[in-house]
């Protein structure tokens, strides 16, 4: 079965770069021991878009479904708000969208 790549393209002013980077940086982890997780990155626009990639690889479809109905969901509802409570922040992203990829092909570096 091959791996599944989800990349979510988010909009974000360039006002709101350093606030969307410093949230992801610190994020909870709780995507780094999710059963099925494989790889992710955070990929920052260099030029003629205003769109960082939000890149992941998972195992399987079943395993990215889990995740997003488990840690996901519960990190992006009630958790959000801080330790004080509170309302939670306002969202650094203007709009996102959510691609889907079956890997079919791939290299690594050569060994020397």
């Amino acid at each position: 079965m091959p791996s599944v790549v989800k990349i979510n393209a988010l909009t974000v002013p360039a006002e709101q770069r350093e606030i969307l980077e410093k949230r992801f940086a610190s994020r909870a982890g709780a995507v780094e021991s999710s059963d099925g997780f494989e790889w992710f990155e955070l990929l920052r626009p260099v030029e003629g878009t205003d769109q960082y990639l939000v890149y992941t690889r998972w195992r399987s479809e079943q395993d990215f479904q889990a995740w997003m109905e488990g840690p996901m969901k519960a990190a992006h509802q009630g958790g959000g708000a801080g330790e004080g409570g509170g309302e939670r922040p306002k969202p650094a992203a203007s709009g996102s969208t959510v691609w889907s990829f079956e890997v079919v092909q791939q290299a690594g570096p050569k060994q020397a």
